[in-house]
This record gives structure tokens, sequence and C-alpha cells, in this order.
């Protein structure tokens, strides 16, 4: 087990990352891609994204299964599972960015524990342009193909997560929030114990920490940043507590977009929720909806009272901002 030691200025700073990473995501699935083999047991929930995914997996792909191989004792490369930006590739900018130490740190990990590991891995965390160009167009290939399809049911499953994080702090306090994680993932005064393959103690000496919510994560994961050893560590933990929640999120989506949204609150107000993306008043949400300042104001306050929008005043006008709950609901 790991040990997390919190002091009282830790728990200040405890946070919540605002949506999944997608580079974390693409990477950490492909383990779980490649179980149902013969002594790779086969999560049941993820059954039919692993089908849809290997159906469609090309053979240029495959070098991709190399880097994130599944089964006891392999190891996923962390370094590119640190970043935490909206698109995949500002973090594969994040993660090449990197100082060198961190590859060199990551590889000496990569060596000992996979000590069979292709040259090419080798050549990669060395810096190697050639390698690292073809590892981001694969990666960006395979998450076109196992990733953006299901990322609308990803980024609502992490808001909803986020959501229950911030009603745990408000009614129990920040120790509620890291007591009621996931069930693997125990609280007691000032000490957070993690599954890991070691037995060991992590000092936080002020640094806090980042929770980070994952769905292709099948156990909780703590990062450390060996390059930076004031940035607060990184705690990645399963956002989906059942298989039924499992399947739910990888479960192919309607067809269109949108489709399901409209049908359920009608065109005009799902027109209004997806224009206050960005927070307006009532005449921007006009405009963006092509309708009268009288009825953009109208459905406001029908999304207002189903709890989707927040009204506030600003100066003489008011602004108008999605709540959790309707950003989730835009999610899918």
């Amino acid at each position: 087990m790991l040990r997390i030691h919190f002091t009282a200025e830790d728990l200040t700073r405890v946070r919540v990352a605002g949506a999944p990473d997608p580079l974390a995501e693409t990477v950490l699935s492909l383990p779980l891609l490649q179980t149902g083999e013969p002594g790779r047991p086969a999560p049941v929930a993820l059954g039919g994204w692993r089908e849809r995914t290997r159906r469609g997996l090309r053979p240029e792909m495959r070098l991709l299964l190399e880097l994130a191989p599944a089964g006891h004792g392999e190891y996923v490369p962390e370094v590119f599972a640190h970043a935490a930006t909206a698109s995949l590739a500002d973090s594969l900018d994040h993660t090449w960015s990197l100082p060198a130490v961190q590859w060199a740190t990551d590889w000496s990990a990569t060596r000992i524990l996979r000590p069979a590991a292709p040259r090419w891995i080798h050549a990669l965390h060395h810096g190697d342009r050639t390698w690292r160009e073809l590892v981001r167009r694969r990666l960006h290939e395979y998450h076109a193909l196992a990733i953006a399809p299901y990322w609308p049911q990803l980024l609502a499953t992490a808001n909803a997560e986020r959501v229950q994080r911030a009603l745990a702090a408000v009614d129990s306090g920040v120790e509620g929030l890291l007591g009621t994680l996931h069930p693997q993932i125990s609280w007691s005064p000032s000490v957070l114990t993690v599954p890991c393959d070691l037995d060991a103690d992590l000092e936080l000496a002020g640094r806090g920490i980042l929770l980070v919510p994952t769905f292709f994560c099948p156990r909780p994961l703590v990062l450390v940043d060996n390059a930076d050893a004031a940035r607060p560590p990184v705690l990645r933990y399963p956002m989906a507590r059942s298989l039924a929640a499992c399947a739910s999120v990888v479960a192919p989506g309607p067809p269109g977009t949108g489709e399901g949204l409209t049908a359920l609150l009608g065109t005009t107000r799902a027109r209004t929720l997806r224009a206050a993306r960005s927070p307006a008043g009532t005449t921007e949400l006009a405009r963006r909806t092509g309708t009268s300042p009288a009825t953009a104001s109208h459905h406001a306050s029908v999304l207002r009272a189903a709890g989707l929008l927040t009204t506030c005043r600003d100066g003489p006008a008011v602004r108008h901002a999605l709540t959790p709950l309707g950003r989730a609901l835009l999610g899918g």
C-alpha cells in the first residue's frame, strides 16, 4: 500500500480535475483492449467496446500495444499520464515537452519492469523525433477509433463525479471528499491509503494533491513529478464504480449529434442550452439562438428552474451560465 500523508496545508490544496485527459484515457485503454486473451481476464462490462475497437484496429496501430501492454507486472509509461488538458494534441505537446529527467526516470522504470521492452521504446524515451512523430500519429488514429466516439459519455460521467466530490466536500469537508473517493482508497486522519505494488509512504509537505477521475483506469494510480518536486502528485482513480456504469459509458452513442438532447428538451430549449456554453446575457442568447429576447428569457427561465442554468445580475443586465448538471447534459 501507498500511504499519502497530508498536513493541514495539504488539505486546503486538494483539487479535482475539471475533465478527464484525452491522452491518459487513450494510453490507459490499451492494456484493457488486450485483455480477454489467455492469461488476461477481460472486464465483462468492456466487452462491447473491446470488440468494436478490435474490429477497427489497423495493423499499423499495433505498435501502441507494445507501448502499453497488458498483464500483471507490465508497465505503462507514466509520461503519457501526466497531462491534464482538453485536447489530445495539447496533451501530447505537454508530454513531448517534459524535461529529459522525467523521460529518463520513466525509461529506468520501463527497463527494470520490462527488461524485454522493444528497442524503439528506448529511442522514444531518449528523444528520437522519428519515433515520436510515428507514435503521435498512431495515438491520434487510435484515439479517433477507441476514445472519441465515447468522449461525450466520458465527459458527462466525469462531470457527475466532480459534482459528487463537491457535494461530499460541502457535506463533510475535504476529509469527507477523500474518504469516499473509491472502495480501494481509505482515509484515516491525515493519511490516504492507496493500493500500490510497493509498501511506501509519500509526504505531501504542503504540495496538496490533484484528483483526476479516470475511466480507463482499473485501479487507483498515483503519479509523482520526478522533474519538479514542488508539483502536487496526481491521483487517478476509477470514476465508474460498477459494471453497469462502465457499460453505459462505452455504449455506442445515438446517431447524429444532439438528437437525444433535442428529444428531451425540445428544439429551442436544446439550442438555448447549447448557446449558454459560454455565459451570455439574454440579448446575446437571443442572437445565438435566432429568437427574440422575450423567447430567450422564457426558455432560460425554464432551464434555470430545471437546474440546468444559473442567472446572475451583471450590472443592469443578467448573465446566464451552465450549471454542472447542464454541462453534463450537454456532454451526453
